[in-house]
């Protein structure tokens, strides 16, 4: 199966098991940086050079080589389970994509259909119920994720420790995951065990988010868009999220971690 995911600086300084929704751009770009010291010009999950990915395939012998010497820092990054399935839903399923176009081509249509979603559009300025139309793809969510319909789940709204598995499960290990919530803090420790040939100043990093103004803005508070049965399909879904990952299941205000990542209860669990 390989490592699917995974990027590492073309110097081997560290490598990043990609995670949707988590930073993922910003990580990229801050790995580019440290080896060409500047940033890639555009999204960097377009970048076909300058970045080792296992997409690549002449990537793919590098990062197995590595990954399985154990001795390259190797990381990834979390973020609290509601506010990333809310991200996904804003940015993939009500907003447009940097191509113009709707995320997967008829898959909104899909949903309108399906589920019942209104998402508005660029001409009425975004204009619907968020908190309807939000729960209702939460439905829809949970099917593709349990029953896999009517389709496979995205990698967009994947659990987390489904993407992080699939490296423990090939022979990967994780020195360090740190939560998105504290990004600063997280990603220089990484980069400070890192042997890179650039350095670089955290603080004058941009937030590289592509879908930002392409879509409606979030208009409620996190918790008003999760009821009861909401609350419910997202322990269904994301259990393993919040309890290996420290995230507050009963406040979905609370978007900070109340405990540090055990990287070895990460690797028992999700190793089997």
């Amino acid at each position: 199966m390989g490592f699917p995911g995974v990027w590492m600086t073309e110097s081997g300084s560290m490598i990043y098991r990609v995670v949707p929704k988590c930073a993922c751009s910003t990580i990229g770009q801050i790995m580019f940086y440290t080896d060409h010291g500047r940033f890639f010009d555009g999204d960097i999950h377009d970048s076909t050079n300058g970045l080792h990915k296992w997409s690549q395939d002449e990537s793919q012998k590098a990062i197995e080589s590595a990954v399985l010497g154990h001795e390259t820092p190797t990381f990834t990054c979390v973020r609290n389970p509601y506010s990333r399935i809310l991200s996904s839903f804003f940015d993939k399923i009500a907003g447009i994509q940097r191509n113009g176009r709707r995320y997967r081509g008829n898959l909104v249509p899909q949903l309108i259909q399906r589920y019942g979603i209104d998402v508005g559009s660029p001409e009425n300025g975004f204009d619907f119920d968020q908190v309807a139309s939000f729960r209702r793809f939460l439905l829809f969510a949970r099917d593709t994720i349990r029953w896999r319909r009517p389709m496979d789940p995205d990698i967009h709204w994947s659990s987390m420790s489904g993407h992080i598995a699939t490296f423990i499960a090939n022979g990967g290990q994780y020195n360090r995951i740190f939560f998105t919530e504290k990004f600063n803090d997280g990603m220089k420790q990484v980069l400070k065990n890192a042997e890179t040939p650039n350095s670089i100043d955290l603080k004058d990093v941009p937030r590289f988010n592509e879908s930002e103004g392409h879509g409606p803005k979030r208009a409620h508070k996190v918790s008003d868009y999760f009821d009861d049965l909401s609350r419910h399909l997202v322990w269904e879904i994301y259990k393993d999220d919040f309890q290996l990952f420290r995230y507050d299941f009963d406040d979905p205000d609370n978007k900070m971690p109340i405990g540090e990542v055990d990287l070895d209860e990460v690797h028992a669990k999700l190793g089997r």
